[in-house]
């Protein structure tokens, strides 16, 4: 029972550490990606964050697949998301196939299945084996951290880490900073442009935006060491009847997960767990959230005890970490400007407005942009769609697409003396090209319907 109880706080006077052209808060891949293409285009720029690193659910939350990226002709997501791929990979903590493994006409063989099945790299929508592999990357999370900071430093952005959001500054209407909390106190940033990149919509429903309640499984991801990876292949392979028999048990122990309870990672022997799928997890709730860490290391425990007896490969496994983000997947959700549906999703409508894309579905840069609030744009997992759609939009590397555009239009507003809400859209696309990036200006060939501009 909730407690009837309260402690009324004083009114406090809150130093202000910053005044910037532009403050993101959350440092995960949406914010990282915001506060970097803001930087990039001439715009002041800080970035709070709660934990003492970066990279959100990429590394703290440990989801160490990167897809969500390539559709059935090309790869639909690059800029800074494919900058931050090949950054790991050119230090060995990323990897992709390449591209004669994704040729059309031989990417859905057995083959390629076997080679590229266990690192996660294939494309899970179709319904039949084997899946065809596809762009997509495998990288361990301290090179996403490291990876992000070396790109934070190089584009001049101010980062302040250890810094829990606490409330927006709201004056007239309009978000003029934020303040967070810290060991030394409250303290305050003021900006002219503020970007929502918390995943849970932390800035914006305290500043009054108008939001709905989502809610998806949780996970508490881990990676396992000491695994004999080539051993535990083979088996899958060569003996499918009895490796069909003992995975059905083991995903029986977790209770829920996606087609493959392991993958490989960057690491020799060590293998990536995303896993257990857990309901009945409130994402925003302490108690809920708290009890996931009991129940998701309990069942993993169970995991491994039985892996270790009876998957070959696993015979001396062991725990290498868990993350120490819990894997949350949906919470608030703005109800912005423009709320994408499940149809603008799998029917792949294409909007006049499509800042950025995902796999093969596009966003409108109203899905950025919260009602009633000037000043402030939306980055990442909780921006504007209904709960339906965002389960199949929520991947990371359109998330960062999302951030990418939303620097580039906090520029375009700071730079214009403009409400960001008057950035004409068509100079966001022609920033997003020139940077690489693919705003979803010009709609693919699948495209299979056209909004009315």
């Amino acid at each position: 029972m909730a407690s009837t109880e309260f402690v009324i706080r004083p009114e406090a006077r809150v130093p202000v550490v910053a005044t910037t052209g532009v403050v993101v808060v959350g440092g995960g891949p949406a914010g990282v990606a915001a506060a970097v293409s803001a930087a990039r285009n001439g715009a002041p720029t800080v970035l709070v964050e709660r934990y003492p690193y970066l990279g959100g659910l990429a590394s703290g939350g440990m989801v160490l697949v990167l897809d969500d990226m390539h559709n059935d002709t090309e790869i639909s997501v690059r800029g800074l998301a494919m900058e931050i791929i090949e950054r790991m990979h050119a230090k060995g903590l990323c990897v992709y196939p390449p591209e004669a493994d994704r040729d059309p006409s031989i990417r859905a063989t057995e083959a390629l299945w076997r080679k590229w099945s266990r690192w996660g790299v294939f494309d899970f929508h179709t319904r039949t084996l084997p899946h065809p592999v596809i762009f997509a990357a495998a990288f361990d999370p301290d090179g996403f951290k490291q990876a992000s900071l070396d790109m934070v430093r190089e584009a001049g952005v101010g980062l302040r880490l250890h810094s829990w959001f606490e409330s927006a500054i709201v004056e007239d209407g309009r978000v003029a900073g934020v303040i967070v909390r810290t060991k030394e106190g409250p303290q305050a940033v003021r900006a002219e442009v503020v970007i929502d990149a918390t995943g849970d919509l932390d800035v914006a429903a305290n500043a009054g935006a108008p939001f709905a309640d989502g809610a998806f499984i949780v996970t508490t991801v881990s990676r396992i060491g000491g695994v004999d990876t080539d051993a535990a292949e083979r088996f899958q392979f060569e003996e499918p009847e009895r490796f069909a028999q003992i995975d059905r048990q083991a995903k029986r122990l977790i209770g829920g997960c996606w087609q493959y309870w392991w993958l490989k990672t960057p690491l020799p022997g060590v293998v990536w767990c995303n896993c257990p799928h857990m309901t009945g997890f409130d994402g925003m709730k302490v108690a809920d959230l708290t009890a996931a860490e009991f129940e998701g290391r309990r069942r993993m425990q169970a995991l491994l005890e039985y892996a270790r007896e009876n998957v070959p490969g696993f015979e001396r496994a062991y725990f290498v970490d868990f993350a120490p983000q819990t894997g949350v997947r949906q919470t608030r959700l703005l109800e912005g400007e423009y709320v994408v549906t499940k149809r603008d999703v799998t029917s792949r409508v294409h909007f006049h407005d499509s800042v950025c894309r995902g796999r093969d579905y596009y966003t409108p840069y109203r899905a950025l942009l919260p009602v009633g609030v000037d000043q402030l744009l939306v980055a990442g997992r909780h921006y504007s769609a209904t709960p339906q759609a965002q389960k199949i939009s929520r991947e990371i590397p359109p998330c960062m697409a999302m951030g990418e555009a939303t620097g580039i239009a906090a520029a375009l507003a700071l730079g214009g003396d403009i409400r960001v809400q008057e950035v004409e859209v068509r100079r966001i696309q022609e920033r997003m090209r020139a940077q690489g990036a693919d705003p979803g200006d010009r709609p693919a060939a699948n495209a299979l319907s056209t909004e009315a501009a």
